[in-house]
């Protein structure tokens, strides 16, 4: 959220004490972000781009039609301390005027491009050294119809800054948490910077505010009925009439003000209820008095998909849930604290308008937010919440401003429809406050603080405060939150450190798993593994064919509209957010849920997944580079099945292309290619392997695996290579498979070497070369033991996979 110094200053106090705090920049952005109101960014406004720095007053002395262009003139320029010869294309450029000058060395701002420096310049063989400027070349118009001429009594070599009046501001941009709704204004805000300097200054600073001061209706010749259906949806409902009013510009005052938030000016009445929104929080809307049928403004709901078109002139399928502004025939007007209607809304032609201030039910303007995609200004004040304490006095000081700035006349009452909410009383024991916060405060120092922040002192003890929270904070509810914000306005940073530190020691259910997660991530990323964390919220587009997902009811977006069934997804976002930036070689893992639903039932499954893409390794001098493929991660997920104590046998499915990982017969894991046109979804590109371990079913089977300890071998182990032609069709898996299926105890490890495929060796055939690791605990293996066990291994490889052994060593 942004809020101008400048504004704020109006309504903070302007005694001498004060001033060393308030007139220095740097300070009110300490003292914010010490209340909570975190300053995230400071930016500086200017209401002319540049501030027309390095600009001059000049005078022409003399203008002659340049002797190589017809459309071009050369100027001698009296620019107070030197003339300078300047070439002109305008056509009202004379001798004796007064103008504006872009010196050398000059930075202008136009008003469309980008920022440019002048410089002396040779135009058609005649030096230039300067420019004479037109409006829209100093970001003052947009008028380019000619250079601008200035009074005759322009001294050369003035700054034209000091004829033309710069508003600047400095901006704070606040990240504003949720709860904080009562600093959703300049008033807001004001109101705890000048708690804050009470607490620290020992003398009370009070907010300057605009509202409550005394008003009276000129006259009630235009009087509209309210009517409020359902206070739940409507707790309050205020309005006035405001006539004869003439919609035109505003004042420069009010737009530089709006300007400086980012806020474009649009007309005097638009822009008043926009400068009263950010000055109090309170959203307002402004209807076209003769529009309102009947004389009657009525606040309900109307019956689903009825149609209503809004200000953007979109027809829009209306629910029964979003609260309509109605006149009295039941014409929608304008859903309510959200968006306006195309029929009922200020135009120029205007001359009576009725003035609402209202308050709306938070949970239905959320709904009618995501409904409709409208989020406007006023729609997330109603959502998050608004003062209902101050919603006639808003009122109020906006017909003011109308009559006084569109010349209006206050042709009625106000009306006021009121629901008042439930106080909320709280018993604050300063025990309870010494223990949560860690401070000793007086009494005193309580009272003033929360006084300060609008609390009302009801009852005062030894012991405890009891006290009403104000309108303004309606997230305030429990002791808890009072002494948040003592210590908001007190000072976290004057909270002590404790000298002891004192814990329980917990005991946690999910400890074993807690360390295998931790043991898993650990050697993953010294590995060369990224961790990532994505969002469990996605997008539906990426999964057509799911039926089972779980969807959003009121999702953030368009976008982001379902509960992720699988993890592959959301990792390849950030997959291509790298490749984009052009990292290219990624090895992520992440720990996460998938979900699904089954009837009114949800499922949620932990995963690990683990993408790789790119190379795993880069070129060096001795080395080349190396790509990753399915089989870097079949060995990366071989290994993470030894961390974990598993013994897994492997199964390939040819026809969807993947790699299933069995602990028993239960499968833990399966690897794959991601298919290329999944992949172009997210403008991949290049090659990525997913592996997904179904992290519930791998803990299960390593909590279950019983780890036996089994001395370092006495004896020196064997080892035997074998090579042979076989079918091309034949898997290694099948290899392994039918090798450990012999149950040789002696055979420590079985590993692939060597691959060779050639027509030479026969039409589909392959060669493979095999090492073998034999060892016994109890001798040492003779070369008769070791034939005995690789004999009995290449019959039954003939046997079996029909295998040619080429040698045996």
């Amino acid at each position: 959220m942004k809020i101008s110094y400048n504004w704020l200053l109006d309504y903070l106090p302007k005694d001498e004490v004060f001033a060393s705090y308030i007139n220095d920049i740097s300070k009110v952005e300490n003292i914010l972000t010490a209340v909570g109101l975190e300053v995230e960014g400071v930016s500086h406004f200017e209401s002319v781009k540049g501030g027309l720095k390095g600009l001059v007053v000049g005078e022409v002395l003399t203008c002659e039609k340049h002797p190589n262009a017809d459309k071009l003139k050369v100027t001698t320029v009296n620019i107070g301390n030197t003339t300078e010869q300047i070439v002109c294309g305008a056509p009202n450029v004379a001798a004796g005027q007064k103008v504006v000058v872009a010196p050398v060395g000059a930075v202008l701002h136009p008003v469309s491009g980008d920022a440019f420096t002048i410089q002396k310049a040779k135009i058609r063989g005649e030096e230039s050294r300067g420019m004479l400027c037109a409006e829209d070349e100093i970001g003052l118009g947009e008028g380019h119809a000619g250079i601008i001429v200035l009074p005759e009594n322009s001294v050369p070599g003035t700054s034209i800054s000091e004829l033309y009046e710069v508003y600047t501001d400095t901006i704070f941009e606040i990240g504003l948490t949720p709860n904080r709704m009562d600093a959703q204004s300049h008033l807001g805000v004001a109101k705890d910077v000048c708690a804050w300097l009470s607490h620290h200054t020992g003398k009370t600073a009070s907010v300057v505010s605009p509202l409550g001061k005394p008003f009276s209706a000129d006259n009630n010749n235009l009087r509209i009925e309210v009517v409020v259906k359902d206070s739940a949806l409507c707790p309050r409902y205020s309005g006035v009439t405001v006539s004869g009013i003439q919609i035109g510009e505003s004042p420069v005052w009010l737009k530089n003000r709006l300007m400086a938030l980012g806020l474009k000016p649009i007309s005097n009445v638009v822009d008043i209820t926009n400068f009263i929104l950010h000055t109090t929080g309170q959203p307002l809307h402004a209807f076209d008095a003769d529009k309102i049928g009947g004389g009657k403004v009525i606040v309900e709901t109307l019956a689903g998909n009825t149609p209503f078109v809004t200000l953007d002139e979109k027809e829009r399928k209306l629910s029964d849930e979003d609260i309509m502004i109605c006149d009295g025939s039941d014409t929608p007007m304008c859903i309510a604290g959200v968006f306006g209607g195309a029929d009922s809304g200020i135009t120029g032609k205007t001359k009576n308008i009725f003035l609402e201030s209202a308050v709306f039910n938070g949970g239905n303007i959320r709904k009618s937010i995501f409904r409709h995609g409208l989020r406007t200004d006023a729609a997330v004040r109603f959502e998050k919440g608004v003062d209902i304490s101050k919603t006639v006095d808003v009122l109020k000081y906006a017909a003011q401003m109308i009559r006084d700035l569109c010349n209006g006349v206050i042709s009625s009452e106000v009306t006021d429809i009121f629901q008042p909410p439930a106080d909320r009383i709280i018993l604050l024991e300063f025990a309870y406050l010494r223990k949560l916060s860690g401070v000793e405060f007086s009494k005193e120092e309580v009272r003033a603080i929360l006084t300060q922040l609008g609390f009302e002192i009801l009852e005062e003890g030894d012991r405890n405060l009891k006290v009403k929270a104000p309108e303004s904070n309606p997230d305030i509810l429990h002791p808890a939150d009072v002494v948040e914000e003592i210590l908001r306005i007190s000072g976290l940073d004057q909270v002590p450190i404790p000298t002891q530190v004192r814990m329980t020691p917990g005991i946690h259910d999910n400890a074993e798993e807690a360390l295998l997660k931790e043991k898993v991530a650990s050697w993953l990323t010294g590995n060369g593994f990224m961790e990532i964390f994505t969002n469990s919220i996605t997008n539906s587009d990426y999964y057509p064919d799911v039926k089972n997902a779980v969807r959003i009811i009121n999702s953030l977006s368009e976008e982001l509209d379902i509960m992720r069934p699988d993890m592959l997804a959301t990792a390849l976002e950030s997959i291509a957010h790298n490749i984009n930036r052009k990292n290219k070689d990624l090895r992520f893992f992440e720990f996460g849920k998938s979900y699904s639903a089954e009837g009114k039932k949800y499922k949620e499954r932990n995963h690990l997944s683990i993408l790789v893409t790119g190379a795993h390794s880069r070129k060096g001098w001795n080395s080349q580079e190396k790509q990753v493929d399915i089989f870097y991660l079949k060995g990366i997920a071989q290994a993470l099945c030894r961390l974990a104590g598993l013994e897994v046998s492997v199964e390939v499915d040819d026809k969807k292309g993947c790699i299933a990982f069995l602990s028993g017969k239960t499968s833990v894991a399966m690897l794959s290619r991601v298919a290329d046109n999944y992949l172009m979804k997210f403008s991949i590109k290049q090659p990525v392997f997913f592996l997904d371990i179904d992290w519930d079913r791998f803990v299960t089977a390593s909590l279950d695996n019983v780890i036996e300890y089994k001395p370092v071998a006495r004896y020196p182990a064997v080892s035997r290579d074998l090579s042979m032609v076989l079918d091309r069709s034949v898997q290694f898996g099948e290899i392994e498979e039918v090798i450990h299926a012999l149950k040789i105890k002696r055979m420590q490890r079985i590993q692939m070497f060597d691959l060779y495929e050639s027509d030479k060796l026969g039409v589909g055939k392959k060669s493979v070369a095999l090492n073998f690791i034999f060892s016994d605990p109890e001798k040492t293996l003779t070369d008769q033991d070791t034939d005995g066990m690789m004999n009995k291994i290449i019959r039954t490889l003939s046997e079996k996979v029909n295998a040619e052994i080429r040698s045996n060593g």
